[in-house]
């Protein structure tokens, strides 16, 4: 309610980042596209969201160079971690929120070809490395060393074959 009567796009903008939320602590969206789901100026969400950092409403974490694309953390505090060379790094997970517009391949979107899946992996299924390993100086795995393929584990009902995750 306060929110709503200091800075009514603030509020809008909350509204669109909580509602865009799910299991994730934050946001990662352009101003451009925040403007556009809101209905208001980019020049109206930068001095929105200013407020929004000001009151403690939302941490912003600036990607890239420019300071248009942001991931915006509510309710949480980002995690930095240290680096041995000194260097900050935040670790999170955030919905990632982009536009067509803001595409510089938008004229192919929905055309492109089909990403490479990794294969799925049942309950009672193990991974089996395969082949003859590449020539020396690499070597086969040793026995029960082979190592671990990337998959995802999933879990099926054996009877009726419906995933369960």
């Amino acid at each position: 309610m306060i929110l709503t009567a200091k800075s009514p796009v603030g509020a809008q903008i909350m509204h669109a980042l909580t509602a865009r939320l799910g299991d994730h602590n934050a946001v990662v969206i352009s101003q451009v596209s925040l403007a556009k789901i809101i209905g208001r100026s980019e020049r109206a969400v930068r001095t929105a969201i200013s407020i929004l950092k000001a009151d403690n409403w939302i941490e912003v974490r600036q990607l890239g160079n420019a300071a248009t694309v942001n991931a915006y953390v509510i309710n949480d505090r980002v995690a930095w971690t240290v680096k041995r060379d000194g260097i900050r790094y935040s670790l999170f997970s955030a919905a990632v929120v982009v536009s067509e517009e803001e595409q510089p391949d938008r004229e192919s979107l929905g055309r492109q070809a089909a990403l490479r899946r990794i294969p799925d992996l049942l309950q009672s299924e193990a991974q089996m490395p395969a082949g003859q390993g590449l020539p020396p100086i690499s070597q086969p795995a040793l026995p029960m060393m082979e190592p671990d393929l990337p998959a995802t584990r999933r879990t099926y009902d054996l009877e009726t074959g419906e995933l369960l995750d």
